[in-house]
């Protein structure tokens, strides 16, 4: 299922980035990076994703700000966009889903389950009336 499945993270912090990118790879994903709102515009000019890590805490433009523009455009109402935060505080998840995340990973990222996360959005995206369990995601 991961070959050729383009992920768009978008994060501005080089070490958080690089690792995902490198578990993501490994694992068969296509994947973009971007380091702010503006760059992560640019490359969905031409970029359509079927997945997007999108980082809260990201310099200029924040990432739920970015997500609801996102939302708003029709060629990307149906792409999960999945909140990255190592503020992970009472009621970010409830923002960001409320922004139009599809769900909510607190970082640092867990490596031994990222990659199996990741999986079970796309599966939920692909067959929307049976969601995988995700229990304990956020944990």
């Amino acid at each position: 299922m991961n070959a050729g499945t383009a992920i768009l993270i978008v994060d501005d912090n080089p070490v958080n980035l690089k690792l995902a990118r490198v578990l993501l790879t490994t694992s068969g994903y296509n994947v973009h990076t971007a380091t702010d709102a503006e760059h992560a515009l640019d490359l969905l000019n031409t970029l359509r994703p079927q997945l997007i890590l999108m980082d809260i805490q990201l310099p200029g433009m924040d990432g739920l700000t970015l997500t609801r523009q996102l939302k708003a455009r029709s060629e990307f109402r149906d792409v999960p966009i999945i909140a990255l935060t190592a503020y992970a505080m009472k009621g970010d998840d409830e923002r960001a889903i409320a922004s139009g995340c599809a769900g909510y990973i607190s970082k640092p990222i867990d490596t031994r389950n990222f990659t199996t996360q990741i999986a079970q959005y796309l599966i939920r995206q692909s067959h929307p009336l049976h969601p995988p369990n995700t229990a304990g995601e956020n944990q």
